[in-house]
């Protein structure tokens, strides 16, 4: 079956191009032109990834508020931000919300459709059914990777995509530094310094609101991140 992308971009000769780009890769594709029409659909049934503008007819961030609804609905679909707007505020922002790349609209057809391609192997290597179940216990933490999943103290962190690989990443090797080229290579995503910083910052919050001692990740400066927990 073929993979299903949801679109939600309000201008509608730039929808239909997107569209039918996907379309002409083989993806079953959605099209929205606002944030209600496709929270609405969302809620029905979710696509296998989303790809979003922040701007959405008279909503400003209509795209971080669906980003975050769509959150609340699902912690591993691939999000993706696709808008004009290329300040580094808005780009940390839409990763804080939980968005696993962002992207602006300059970018060539080629490299939006690798990108797309990289998170849905990124999905299906996490999916895959190796011989033995990959399952990382680290004390507390056990990171079930067919699951797409990570449970500290038996509580489900909710992780989206991009956070469940930088874990992984992290938590095969406890107290090796993990660099920022290092965490990209793992997450297959190509971001600056301080878009790491967010996601890390981000996994960080989400441990402590299942527990509020969580100490594991230790960010050694100039250098990177490690997991200190065994």
């Amino acid at each position: 079956m073929a993979r299903h992308i949801a679109i939600v971009e309000d201008e509608t000769a730039i929808r239909e191009n997107y569209a039918a780009v996907f379309r002409r890769q083989g993806y079953q594709v959605s099209a929205y032109g606002c944030r209600a029409d496709a929270l609405r659909a969302f809620r029905s049934r979710l696509p296998d990834l989303a790809v979003l503008d922040i701007g959405l007819e008279d909503e400003a961030e209509g795209g971080f508020d669906l980003c975050r609804e769509l959150r609340s609905l699902s912690p591993a679909i691939p999000i993706i931000f696709l808008t004009a707007r290329d300040s580094d505020l808005d780009a940390i922002s839409g990763l804080r919300l939980g968005a696993d790349d962002y992207l602006t609209k300059d970018i060539s057809l080629p490299h939006l459709l690798a990108r797309i391609a990289a998170l849905f192997r990124r999905v299906d290597s996490l999916r895959s059914a190796p011989e033995r179940p990959e399952i990382l216990e680290r004390g507390r933490l056990v990171v079930d990777l067919n699951r797409m999943s990570a449970r500290w103290d038996g509580q489900v962190v909710p992780l989206t995509l991009t956070e469940l690989w930088i874990l992984r990443a992290l938590v095969r090797f406890p107290g090796h530094v993990k660099n920022r080229d290092q965490l990209m290579q793992e997450a297959s995503v190509v971001v600056d310094d301080s878009t790491i910083t967010s996601h890390i910052k981000r996994i960080r919050k989400k441990f402590l609101q299942v527990a509020s001692d969580f100490a594991c990740i230790e960010t050694v400066y100039g250098l990177g991140y490690r997991w200190t927990c065994e």
